[in-house]
């Protein structure tokens, strides 16, 4: 394919069919993904949590420490925490 206003024609169709062949593969594994969500759903576990659970594992330590502390200082100004556990972090 030759070059039509200065694009490369075939590089430009290599980078469309690799993405093409990339989004079908984030297609199919998608769809295993969310088999075993079901099937981890099936056995009785909360897939909500076990979502959030791999949330929390892709973050960075100093994200994961600062984003609990800060949930910790905003439960105590809404009064969200039990006292023991108030006066345990003071």
């Amino acid at each position: 394919m030759p070059d039509i206003g200065g694009i490369a024609g075939e590089r430009l169709r290599s980078f469309i069919e690799r993405i093409e062949r990339l989004e079908e593969e984030k297609r199919a594994l998608s769809g295993d993904i969310k088999e075993v969500y079901a099937e981890a759903k099936g056995t009785g576990f909360d897939t909500k949590i076990m979502r959030q659970l791999i949330r929390i594992r892709r973050m960075d330590k100093d994200d994961l420490d600062e984003q609990e502390t800060l949930l910790d200082v905003y439960k105590r100004a809404l009064g969200m925490l039990p006292e023991e556990a108030a006066a345990a972090a003071d």
